[in-house]
């Protein structure tokens, strides 16, 4: 538990400055974030770091990270030609690396690189949107594990997370549309959409914040690990803390939001 807090305070104490102060330093944090989050990856598929096919990962993954303001976003088509340069490893490599592989791969990178890249992009909508996004998800998973514990019969999904409950997933929800909705309230300048809209969206992107969670936790249990990684002694790895934000922020981008 000591390690665990040590280690909470450390990260708060790097991230939420640069996450106010926004702009380069924040985007080349989040772009380290992305890379650690594919060599998470990568490690779970036991792929070595520097094998030719891991390498073509991080530039692709690279590719979707930057942001968008960033030399008009050509970089985008950059990712495409990565994804083809792996496929064709499936045929140079006598099926060592073969197409489940690659496939897994692609995915990955397409899942942390985009969900990181609109990191960047809330921010740069303002703090204010960001920090939107990071109630959804801490007060959701705040509000699910104290509702499991004091209601918690039902389980939610026993093969891929055996602590969540109904109980929990609807108590998170039901606190982050009430007290996200009040945050809401208060800056209704920062969304283009009525009250009743953006509690609709809130409780939209919680079940959105939980299905990052169960994700990822989907991820470990096939491949197998406790953690993603163990960059964050006692919290795992970047997956582990980022795993639900990375697919509300691009729910907030189909929402307009971003």
């Amino acid at each position: 538990m000591k390690q665990r807090v040590i280690t909470a305070i450390i990260a708060l104490l790097i991230f939420v400055p640069l996450l106010y102060l926004g702009g380069t330093p924040f985007n080349l944090l989040v772009m380290a974030m992305g890379l650690v989050a594919m060599t998470e990856l990568l490690s779970m598929k036991k792929i070595y770091l520097v094998a030719p096919e891991a390498i073509v990962s991080y530039l692709a993954i690279a590719c979707l990270l930057i942001p968008s303001a960033w030399f008009n976003g050509i970089f985008y088509n950059g990712f495409y030609f990565f994804v083809l340069v792996l496929l064709a490893f499936t045929v140079f490599s006598k099926n060592r690396f073969n197409f489940d592989d690659a496939g897994a791969l692609i995915l990955g990178s397409i899942y942390a690189g985009l969900g990181f890249h609109y990191m960047m992009e809330a921010r740069h909508v303002g703090f204010m949107m960001i920090l939107y996004a990071f109630l959804i998800t801490w007060i959701t998973d705040s509000g699910a594990y104290l509702f499991g514990r004091k209601f918690g019969k039902h389980k939610l999904a026993p093969n891929v997370s055996p602590n969540k409950t109904w109980e929990g997933s609807i108590g998170g929800t039901l606190s982050a549309v009430v007290i996200v909705g009040i945050y809401v309230f208060y800056n209704q300048t920062l969304f283009n959409y009525s009250m009743i809209e953006m509690l609709g969206l809130t409780l939209l992107f919680s079940i959105g914040a939980q299905f990052g969670d169960l994700i990822e936790s989907a991820f470990k249990r096939y491949y197998e690990v406790k953690d993603s990684g163990k960059i964050l002694p006692g919290h795992g790895g970047i997956l582990d803390r980022f795993d639900s934000i990375l697919l509300v922020l691009p729910l907030m981008h189909f929402a307009g939001l971003i």
